[in-house]
């Protein structure tokens, strides 16, 4: 998928490759998604031709409807089974995220399919929370309601009736607004939240609490009477710090998507939550990795400058992954920089392989040392295909999802940032490794390869002991950060970019003591886990309807706590499925919103 296109690509434990909203849900809720709660209209039309082959249907004609519609439904009730939270107990309640915005023609046997839900487990038990933009005037500064009621008007056309709406609008709602869209739109002026503008991603949680719209989302579903007051302690202490952060570290981002910042959503949200732990203000200085190159000096000369002087003015480099030659050379030249200069480095998939290269050509001399991948001739071959690869076959054939890595090497700074322990857990998604045939070369050259796979022919994670903090990884490991709990090597760089290096490896849990109790997150689940007395055929669930795919949209609310339901009393609730419905009525950047509980995205 292009990153331009899609944004970044999340990868989940089990391989699966899905949209970057799963990454939301799994950072604001930390929990581990499958693949199957990822599900796309060529999965369920896949699923329909593979019945009728079969011969499930009896001949029958194949239909939209039932048959598409039906098997939403199906895949629905059996991914909310499955238990995300290291639990044996399928999930209590399951939130269902609908892409595409109201009228989109990509989303109505969706729409048409959860109308159905909703109508056959009757009231009480599927809630609509209906999104919309609120858009204001900057001239007059009025806000236009307009928007809303059309998009109302289309869902109740499509035979659904919003609950709640929530408004995202630049500030809050005036009160004589919420009276228009109440009366225009047939929802209480109590079930109107406004979603304005905040400081900080944080504060999302607390401005829904104070709005109390987990009291209207307990009242359509029914459960006032397993009501406590949410417990958002940590998510306040943690909005309230990252307002109070002033003293800045930069961080130079070399890449060849920097147009578009969702191609590195996850990343970003790494460095966001390390910046955090080390009580910095972070500041992402976006480097195109084809404005260092020598090319650019003569066409682009401003552009070349321009990215110079902000790699130079860099308190740390950090190079992502990516694919295609474009680019590659002005991602060498940074991580040289950053070598010679010792200057704090983080390579990340491509990002440790253009390090390997780098070093082979300017300690070991090797002027062609190259990535088969860029090369495929190259004579000094640092980084090549993997065996189990396919080269003609490109979606889902690359090494995916959660692989162990050992460290061989206990006393090295990655070792210490993970706690000292021996064995991790990260995920992977790459086609070419470093050439384990060079690997005694370079070593002998001063580049330790100090984590490999279990066959320790696969590297890693590769250090230089001689820098301040020069890491490359095979691995991903910002699809792992958590709020409060962030990547270790990520807050690797930023400690050595704000010069708390040595203090965090001597103690790297007690930076996150402040905010949350969690320690560093190294693929073990440490979410606090509610028992709710369900058996398999009583879970409930709760959907959401979107329409949005910003990376802000599910982010936001996600910090909504689950320890306001007190599961004592869940036994004296009816056996019966609760949704909860979102949809949405307007794309824009800047929207964000999410409810809770075990996603499952459409």
């Amino acid at each position: 998928m292009s990153p331009f296109e899609h944004g970044e690509v999340f990868v989940l434990d089990d391989g699966g490759e899905v949209d970057l909203d799963l990454g939301n849900y799994e950072r604001f809720l930390d929990i581990k998604l499958t693949r199957d709660n990822n599900i796309t209209t060529g999965k369920i039309y896949q699923s329909v031709i593979d019945k009728e082959r079969r011969g499930d249907y009896l001949g029958k004609t194949v239909q939209v409807v039932p048959h598409i519609t039906d098997a939403i439904q199906e895949w629905i009730e059996r991914v909310a089974l499955i238990p995300v939270d290291g639990k044996e107990d399928p999930a209590d309640v399951c939130v269902i995220e609908l892409g595409g915005t109201i009228g989109d023609i990509e989303s109505m046997p969706f729409i048409e399919a959860l109308g159905q839900f909703s109508y056959r487990v009757g009231p009480g038990n599927f809630c609509l929370v209906h999104v919309s933009l609120v858009p204001v005037l900057n001239v007059v500064g009025e806000q236009k309601t307009k928007p809303t009621q059309h998009s109302v008007r289309g869902l109740r056309g499509l035979g659904l009736t919003p609950n709640i709406l929530a408004c995202r609008s630049t500030k809050a709602l005036d009160e004589n607004v919420k009276g228009k869209l109440s009366q225009f739109c047939h929802v209480p002026a109590t079930n109107i939240i406004t979603l304005y503008d905040v400081s900080n991603i944080w504060h999302i949680p607390l401005l829904l609490r104070d709005q109390k719209a987990h009291e209207a989302i307990l009242k359509a579903l029914n459960l006032q009477c397993v009501a406590r007051k949410p417990a958002l302690e940590e998510w306040t202490a943690r909005a309230e710090l990252c307002d109070m952060l002033h003293e800045p570290v930069r961080i130079a981002m070399v890449g060849k998507y920097t147009g578009l910042s969702d191609s590195y959503l996850s990343v970003l949200k790494a460095l966001l939550h390390a910046s955090i732990a080390c009580h910095r203000k972070l500041v992402v200085e976006w480097v195109a990795a084809t404005d260092l190159e020598d090319a650019a000096a003569r066409e682009t000369p401003d552009a070349y400058k321009a990215a110079w002087d902000l790699l130079k003015g860099a308190d740390g480099v950090l190079v992502p992954g990516g694919f295609g030659d474009r680019g590659v050379q002005g991602k060498i030249l940074a991580a040289k920089y950053a070598r010679e200069n010792k200057v704090p480095f983080l390579g990340i998939c491509l990002g440790m392989q253009i390090a390997v290269i780098e070093f082979a050509r300017s300690v070991l001399g090797l002027q062609d040392a190259n990535s088969t991948e860029f090369d495929p001739e190259t004579t000094n071959p640092c980084v090549i295909f993997m065996p189990e690869g396919s080269k003609t076959h490109m979606g889902g054939t690359m090494r995916l999802g959660s692989r162990r890595t050992y460290f061989h090497v206990i006393d090295c700074k990655s070792a210490k940032l993970y706690g000292n322990v021996s064995i991790i857990d990260e995920r992977h998604r790459h086609r070419y490794e470093v050439n384990p045939d060079m690997v005694e070369q370079l070593e002998n050259a001063g580049l330790l390869f100090v984590g490999k796979d279990e066959t320790g022919q696969r590297m890693e994670i590769v250090e230089l002991p001689s820098h301040p903090y020069f890491v490359g990884v095979q691995f991903h490991p910002e699809f792992k950060s958590r709020p409060g709990k962030p990547s270790a090597l990520f807050l690797g760089l930023l400690s050595a970019a704000s010069g708390q290096l040595e203090d965090i490896m001597q103690n790297p849990f007690r930076f996150y003591k402040a905010v949350t109790t969690n320690g560093i997150s190294n693929g073990q689940p440490t979410v606090k886990i509610h028992q709710n007395g369900f058996g398999p055929r009583e879970a409930r669930m709760l959907s959401g309807f979107t329409g949005f795919t910003q990376h802000g949209v599910m982010e936001s609310l996600g910090g909504m706590s689950t320890d306001h339901l007190d599961y004592s009393q869940a036994r004296k609730v009816p056996n019966h499925s609760v949704f909860l419905y979102f949809s949405w009525s307007w794309r824009s950047e800047s929207d964000a919103m999410y409810f809770r509980i075990i996603p499952s995205c459409l």
